[in-house]
């Protein structure tokens, strides 16, 4: 029988063995009982949201837990332990999502007036003293953080993250439960990557099937009277939920979205959803997604389709996202799935989940003729510009910035520039290097899209599991028809230069930096004004500023005796390289001055050019790596 994959949300009536890994269906067993012995009823979860007062910003949950007889070592403990995850996946930062909670309280089915006794025994875990068959639990979570990775509730809408939301204790994590939904009177729309359970709604109340917990955590809720639409894409039924008033050519996004889609669905060559729901928000500054299994959160300004770059921008949002349902979701690292809610889930491969998946937002909008190939090659050089200026870049490697982006790449400090770099911003350029590797090596016949099909065939359908670090290297290699060791030890583990051109000649290409040498000093400190005061905010390394001493925090009064006011570069004027200037300023209340000798200017600014006479297979190989016909 054909398999079908996890967006095909049907609550089984047979227990799953596991929790969901992201990999694959849950593995199940019979548990049919003799004719004899009826089967014990199932432990099982009801989850009830509400929000009657959506303007103080609260939603409301209970959970009611049956049959927990059934339970292995409950009855024997004498208590069970109920726990909010510290992080949701796809944000690789711990949250502390239990600081929202409030009047956690548990009853007895037996005395369903009497509060069990409780005891918080970690940041996130409620004991709760009982060895009842059934418990009803309830409690309280502030929900006033709009961002796709929070969850929000006034009186216009509600909108939820499953982590920041909904509790779970560990011996049921990989059980069928149900979620009941009571919208706030007059919110007659509800949109969810969940299937709806027919037959047993009640009025505005919607039910919902949940095959484990993951996948609960995994389909967030946009809860309101917002606009909707529907596509379809690969033969997918698509739905969009808009937030917020906006302006849009209906028809041309539409169109957009499933141009977007229908491409990305061609890297793997499978689309491994039964639908798929986009829930897109529109609020003053706002930029961003988080990915799930079926769905995806975007948000964006208001006005966002009122321009062509801003239009493109966004449509480079939504291929990024949705590249992530086989890109994370499905092609994976062995840490993300199953996961530790309680705990960081490390891993070197941030760099190929989101890096890579930058790589193909831009490559996306190429192959679906929404970019044309000027454009992506401007991508790819001022990508390269954006590594290169950043003097992190020989600092932490790509996968060492995985690795510390619950440390790091999510608390950023004054000096991140100068000791980090992005997984995002090299990984995408470390994608599209393995990609003209590949194409070059193979002579057109291959790209980056067989190493991600390859993935997906061999690991998350074959294996159902994520791989290894070193089983990601040796995929690379076996694809790209030779070692790779000298890649991934130069460019990944390690911060070496990279040799671009190398990459780029077979396709007919040179990096050419552009960048004016004019000779102007150069001073590596940047400055925000503020009532009258221009502070220093960074200080590049190994500029002028870092070494002679200029601090962030301090504030310029005056370059050579002249008051500097609110403007920095107006205030250095046409100082050259090697001069040396005075700078006073005021540290912790206290006067200074500093001699400090200007440098030349150290920033590059590439850009792709056409090498002279390119022969025949680099023409050739250029149009296949650009898709032009």
């Amino acid at each position: 029988m054909k398999k079908k994959f996890w967006c095909l949300f049907l609550l089984t009536i047979i227990p799953l063995t596991r929790a969901w890994s992201g990999t694959g269906p849950p593995v199940v067993t019979d548990s049919a009982a003799t004719v004899d012995e009826p089967a014990p009823a199932l432990p099982a979860i009801t989850y009830t949201l509400a929000m009657p007062a959506p303007q103080t910003h609260y939603f409301e949950v209970t959970m009611q837990l049956t049959n927990l007889a059934g339970l292995p070592g409950y009855k024997k403990a004498g208590y069970l332990d109920i726990k909010m995850p510290v992080w949701t996946p796809g944000s690789y930062l711990v949250r502390e999502y239990a600081k929202n909670v409030e009047g956690f309280t548990a009853q007895s089915a037996r005395v369903s007036t009497t509060n069990l006794v409780i005891d918080k025994v970690r940041k996130n875990t409620w004991r709760v003293f009982s060895t009842d068959d059934a418990l009803t639990i309830t409690y309280k979570v502030y929900a006033y953080e709009l961002s796709v990775r929070n969850s929000f509730v006034d009186s216009e809408h509600g909108y939820l993250n499953g982590a920041g939301i909904f509790m779970y204790t560990d011996a049921l994590k990989s059980s069928p439960a149900r979620l009941v939904v009571r919208p706030y009177t007059g919110w007659k729309t509800v949109s969810t990557g969940l299937t709806p359970l027919s037959g047993i709604n009640n009025g505005s109340e919607r039910t919902y099937a949940v095959p484990n917990y993951d996948i609960l955590v995994d389909s967030p809720m946009e809860m309101g009277n917002h606009q909707t639409f529907q596509f379809t894409a690969s033969g997918i039924p698509h739905t969009v939920a808009m937030f917020g008033p906006v302006t849009f050519d209906k028809e041309r996004l539409m169109r957009d979205y499933q141009r977007v889609c229908e491409t990305a669905a061609t890297v793997v060559g499978e689309h491994p959803c039964t639908d798929y729901t986009f829930l897109v928000h529109h609020i003053p500054n706002a930029g961003g997604g988080l990915e799930h299994l079926n769905s995806t959160t975007l948000q964006t300004s208001r006005n966002t389709y009122q321009t062509e770059a801003g239009y493109r921008g966004f449509l480079t949002l939504v291929a990024h996202e949705y590249f992530h349902l086989w890109n994370v979701k499905r092609i994976r690292p062995i840490a993300l799935g199953p996961f530790d809610y309680e705990n960081e889930n490390y891993t070197h491969l941030l760099w190929l989940s989101e890096g890579v998946t930058s790589f193909y937002e831009d490559y996306i909008l190429r192959r679906a003729g929404i970019s044309t190939p000027e454009q992506y090659l401007n991508v790819v050089a001022n990508d390269i510009t954006g590594i290169e200026n950043q003097p992190g870049t020989r600092v932490q490697s790509a996968a060492e910035s995985s690795w510390d982006a619950w440390i790091k790449g999510y608390r950023p400090n004054e000096n991140s520039g100068n000791s980090t770099i992005s997984y995002y911003s090299k990984g995408s350029v470390l994608g599209s290097l393995l990609n003209l590797t590949i194409l070059a090596n193979t002579n057109g016949a291959r790209n980056l899209d067989d190493l991600m099909r390859y993935l997906y065939t061999e690991y998350y359908k074959k294996q159902q599991r994520g791989f290894t670090d070193d089983e990601f290297q040796r995929a690379a290699a076996q694809i790209a028809g030779r070692n790779l060791d000298d890649f991934f030890k130069k460019y990944v583990y390690g911060t070496d230069e990279i040799d671009y051109n190398s990459f780029f000649t077979p396709v007919g290409l040179q990096l050419t930096n552009v960048a004016l040498k004019t000779g102007d000093g150069f001073l590596g400190a940047t400055t925000s004004a503020s009532g009258g005061k221009l502070t220093v905010t960074t200080v590049r390394r190994n500029s002028a500023a870092w070494t002679d001493g200029l601090n962030v925090g301090d504030e310029l009064l005056s370059i050579d005796s002249v008051r500097v006011g609110d403007d920095l570069s107006r205030a250095l004027g046409s100082r050259r390289a090697g001069e040396t200037i005075q700078v006073l300023i005021n540290r912790n209340g206290l006067i200074r001055s500093l001699p400090i000798k200007l440098t030349e200017n150290p920033l590059v600014g590439y850009r792709l050019e056409p090498v002279a006479n390119p022969t025949a297979q680099q023409r050739s190989l250029f149009g296949k790596w650009l898709y032009i016909k």
